[in-house]
């Protein structure tokens, strides 16, 4: 028998998280688009958060987190999504949420205390730096080097393109090649980077669609173009070994790809509300909106999207409780996500007419930002082309494609 029912206490956690966003983070929204100082916003959110037992979902309660497992914190995460403040005020927020996870499995005690334990406590940001022009959807081909001199340090030169976060953050994970004749996925390795640093310069934050205000830089971060020049790092803030950054790297931007689906799984049900809210109380033509069957089928269509969405996400978070292997689903999931939530925020700028165009409401700011998501963590080609050839490999093994298309589900 397949059982969707929730545990009672991921339940409680989720309808806790729930009540923080709306009773907390929305009106924190607010405060911030008055004028209060973006610190004095956060620091009173974080500390109100801790103090309610709502700090890192993903993180093992040993290291001060809640220790959620895969559903709990699917769960919560398709809540904080619904305020761009929600994240940010338990310290999940990307890139750092990963990252962070990718130091507690591969970090030595001497990195774990230098490095993870002020990301824990939310004193620090770390930024990802692994895109480069030549080396977006494929990473193989990235050209920054890093060079052994004598035994203590590492020497790293090159570009770096679209680093998340840089422009905030106090530390730096850089991927590099160390051993160009090794095999393609072992010839790169990542190094723990203390920031500033002259050798990291950030040539500028990258212009983009998304709509930009006075706090977009120091919510997000922006995305860094960076210089690396005869940068110097010391032996010991290697992570993971030689050779082992391009597979912790794949493992780190696995999770990203999951989180940027629940959150966008949240601002797709926050807009759906607010459409849902607007037709019933505007009228036309001597009729409401919501009375109209055109209107009411554009809110099906939305609802049949999040309804997809939500069992994709419990799936995969089914198959990571149970520890079983789930990059076909993830990749399917990272499509569907990203090309989900532009159809439900669509749907509700033109379901709220001019007034969806305008910045009078979040949407249209939403409707620039979520485009990215169709390109960030692999765009949305190179995850249908690997889907594709897996279904293609089912069917060569099996003689059917099933378990290349969710059939473990029946």
């Amino acid at each position: 028998m397949i059982d969707f029912e929730v545990p009672p206490e991921a339940k409680a956690i989720r309808e806790k998280v729930r009540r923080w966003v709306h009773e907390e983070c929305v009106p924190a929204e607010k405060e911030l688009l008055a004028g209060k100082p973006y610190k004095e916003v956060l620091g009173a959110l974080r500390a109100k958060a801790r103090a309610q037992g709502l700090w890192m979902p993903f993180v093992g309660k040993e290291y001060g987190g809640m220790g959620l497992g895969p559903l709990a914190n699917a769960l919560v995460q398709m809540e904080l999504g619904e305020s761009y403040l929600g994240a940010l005020s338990m310290n999940t927020q990307g890139p750092d949420d990963a990252t962070i996870m990718t130091l507690i499995a591969h970090g030595t005690e001497d990195q774990k205390e230098r490095f993870l334990k002020p990301l824990l406590n939310g004193e620090k940001r770390i930024c990802y730096s692994m895109t480069e022009k030549a080396a977006g959807a494929d990473a193989t081909g990235m050209q920054t080097r890093a060079e052994k001199k004598g035994n203590s340090t590492y020497v790293l030169n090159g570009e770096k393109w679209f680093s998340s976060a840089a422009s905030v953050a106090d530390i730096a994970l850089v991927m590099a090649k160390t051993n160009p004749d090794a095999p393609r996925h072992q010839q790169f390795s990542t190094f723990l980077v203390e920031l500033p640093n002259p050798g990291y310069r950030i040539v500028r934050d990258i212009e983009t669609m998304a709509a930009h205000g006075p706090l977009s830089e120091i919510l997000g971060g922006g995305h860094s173009e960076v210089k690396i020049e005869n940068l110097e790092v010391p032996a010991e803030n290697l992570l993971g070994g030689e050779g082992n950054g391009f597979n912790m790297g794949q493992h780190r931007l696995a999770y990203g790809r999951l989180r940027h689906g629940m959150h966008n799984v949240a601002m797709a049900q926050r807009a759906l509300d607010m459409a849902a809210e607007h037709v019933t109380k505007r009228s036309t033509f001597g009729k409401k909106l919501s009375e109209r069957q055109g209107v009411q089928w554009m809110l099906a269509d939305c609802a049949s999207e999040l309804y997809i969405a939500r069992l994709m996400l419990l799936h995969i978070a089914y198959k990571a409780e149970k520890g079983l292997d789930l990059r076909q689903e993830n990749g399917i999931a990272k499509v569907f996500l990203a090309n989900m939530v532009h159809k439900v925020v669509d749907t509700a700028i033109q379901l709220h007419g001019a007034l969806g165009y305008s910045t009078d409401t979040p949407l249209a700011r939403w409707y620039t930002h979520i485009r990215s998501q169709r390109l960030v963590d692999g765009p949305d080609e190179v995850h249908r082309w690997t889907t594709g050839r897996n279904v293609l490999k089912a069917y060569e093994k099996y003689g059917t494609t099933a378990s290349a298309a969710g059939g473990d589900l029946l």
